[in-house]
């Protein structure tokens, strides 16, 4: 979720600079059932527009009414959002609402932190009631230990408060290695995801980041030159050269690092091949390093177009990622997610 931490910091900086207020709403505790979980934010500037959710958009018009005080005072405070007979989500929210204020430092922690890909700790201090007013607020911890609070007025006491904590990992990363039109497909509807996406587009026909809207970066390079650099976590790697040639090249360059998951386009009838040629060109490369490779690459859904082709293979992905085995929700009694 650290795209969205990222969205509302970018908009908060825009509203600031026109003058207007901002105020964070995190849901920090929740019992019962909810569509979305603890640790989810929505801003609301001081004209009431909002970026950001902490439903299926059922609650968020109540919160920005409810915020309208804290606009008024700076005073934070705690509401609850009983979705029991209005969500069908059989779960009570305690929404902490804080004045939300972004410094040059803080903001420029932030942009360092994201550059550096590391993990960040928001420690948030509220307690379960109703409309309870009183000193509470949110503490973002960086790696290298430097602190900020979300409001300048905000004093953090350990006593008598609830402490929700949450550690926000790096974006999940995503190398497309390929610069067709289904690389571009591809790349659109990862950004959506909020994903962090690089590139890797032919040297002989490089192309460039307005090519691939959503791009964090595009370059050309060569499977002899190219050199991978944070692929182990956090990370998936698409190959979709449209040339066996090339794929094989690239995997294996791969087979000298561990990562997760490599999905790669082409029919069924080449992995074998490309298996037998991989142990010819790397005679080192170990069951595990196989065991990361799916190919052809994506869920079997039916998909035909390059988008629906993109959406299956995301899939895979995040299945791989999360440790699931694909299967239809409406085979599941009982809770969906179960921590």
């Amino acid at each position: 979720m650290i795209h969205e931490l990222k969205e509302i910091i970018h908009q908060a900086v825009i509203n600031q600079k026109k003058g207007l207020k901002n105020v964070l709403a995190s849901v920090v505790y929740l019992e019962g059932s909810s569509y979305r979980k603890p640790g989810v934010r929505m801003l609301i500037s001081e004209d009431l527009n909002s970026v950001g959710a902490v439903s299926g958009g059922c609650v968020e018009k109540e919160i920005i009414q409810r915020a309208k005080t804290v606009f008024k005072d700076d005073k934070p405070k705690v509401i609850t959002y009983d979705g029991r007979y209005r969500l069908g989500c059989e779960g009570i929210l305690y929404i902490l609402i804080e004045p939300f204020f972004i410094s040059d430092n803080f903001l420029e922690a932030f942009l360092n932190s994201s550059k550096r890909r590391e993990a960040i700790k928001i420690d948030a201090y509220f307690i379960k009631e109703d409309e309870a007013f009183g000193d509470f607020g949110s503490i973002i911890t960086f790696e290298n230990l430097s602190q900020f609070t979300f409001s300048n007025s905000f004093n953090p006491k350990v006593e008598n408060v609830e402490l929700f904590t949450q550690i926000l990992k790096p974006s999940f990363k995503l190398i497309i290695i390929g610069g067709e039109h289904d690389a571009v497909k591809l790349c659109n509807i990862a950004a959506n995801l909020g994903w962090e996406i690089d590139v890797i587009t032919s040297a002989k026909d490089s192309k460039v980041l307005k090519d691939f809207p959503g791009a964090n970066s595009v370059v050309g390079d060569s499977p002899e030159t190219i050199q991978f650099k944070d692929i182990t976590e956090n990370c998936a790697i698409v190959i979709m050269n449209h040339s066996y040639v090339q794929d094989l090249k690239y995997v294996v360059k791969l087979s000298e690092y561990a990562p997760k998951y490599i999905g790669i386009l082409g029919a069924p009838k080449r992995r074998e091949r490309l298996f037998n040629e991989l142990f010819d060109f790397a005679p080192e490369t170990t069951e595990a390093f196989l065991d990361c490779i799916y190919t052809p690459a994506g869920l079997h859904i039916g998909a035909k177009t390059p988008e629906e082709i993109a959406v299956s293979i995301l899939a895979e992905i995040l299945s791989v990622m999360n440790k699931k085995e694909p299967f239809s929700l409406r085979k599941i009694n009982g809770k969906i997610h179960r921590n």
